[in-house]
C-alpha cells in the first residue's frame, strides 16, 4: 500500500509508522500554529488507486502556500473490524481519509488558498467512500455533510437527541438537531 505513495519522488518527510491513536490525533498540532489562516476539505476513501494518487500529485503541485498540504491518513484496522451497528461512526468501509489542508498567513491570500482547497476537493471527491470525519467538517458544510458523516445512523441520533436534548442545548458542534415538537 505504501509503495505507490513513495514512487512519485523524494518526499520532504517520511513518517509512515505505527502509532497510538492519541499520538495520531495530535500529529498536526505543531504544524498549525495560532495566527495562521486555515481552510480544509476532506473525504473518506475506500482505497488507494493509481488515478487518485496521480490527482493528489497534480493538486499538490498547485499548492499556493508553503504551509499547505494534502494528507492521507490510514484508517483501516480496528475501526473496520467492528460491525456497522457498533456505534454511530459511519463509513466503516473507508481505509483512508484525505485532508486537503490550506494554511497561509495573510488575509489578502484567503481567496487563492481557499479556492485551491475547494478545487482539489471537488476533483478528488469522486474517489470518496462517502462522508468524512465529523471534526474535519468546515463551518460552511451543513446538514447534507453531517448526514454523510453518520450515514444510516443519523436518524437514530436524531431520536436520541430528541429524547435527551429536545431543546438543543448542546448545539455548538456540527449539530444533529432534535425533531421539532
Amino acid at each position: 500500500m505504501v509503495a505507490p505513495i513513495k514512487s512519485f519522488g523524494t518526499p520532504v518527510g517520511d513518517v509512515i509508522q505505527r502509532r497510538p491513536y492519541v499520538s495520531q490525533q495530535g500529529i498536526l498540532d505543531a504544524a498549525q500554529p495560532k495566527g495562521r489562516r486555515y481552510y480544509w476539505k476532506s473525504e473518506y476513501l475506500p482505497k488507494l488507486e493509481p488515478d487518485l494518487l496521480a490527482q493528489v500529485i497534480e493538486h499538490a503541485g498547485r499548492i499556493v502556500s508553503p504551509h499547505s498540504a494534502i494528507i492521507l491518513f490510514p484508517l483501516d484496522g480496528a475501526l473496520n473490524r467492528l460491525p456497522e451497528d457498533h456505534s454511530p461512526v459511519g463509513n466503516r468501509d473507508a481505509t483512508l481519509v484525505i485532508n486537503i489542508a490550506a494554511s497561509w498567513e495573510q488575509a489578502q491570500d484567503d481567496a487563492a488558498n481557499i479556492e485551491w482547497a475547494r478545487a482539489a476537493w471537488r476533483d478528488l471527491r469522486r474517489f470518496s467512500a462517502g462522508g468524512t470525519y465529523v471534526n474535519f467538517l468546515t463551518e460552511e458544510e451543513g446538514d447534507e455533510r453531517i448526514h454523510a458523516v453518520y450515514g444510516k445512523h443519523y436518524d437514530r441520533l436524531v431520536e436520541i437527541r430528541t429524547r435527551w436534548d429536545p431543546g438543543n442545548l448542546f448545539r455548538t458542534n456540527k449539530n444533529i438537531a432534535p425533531r421539532a415538537a
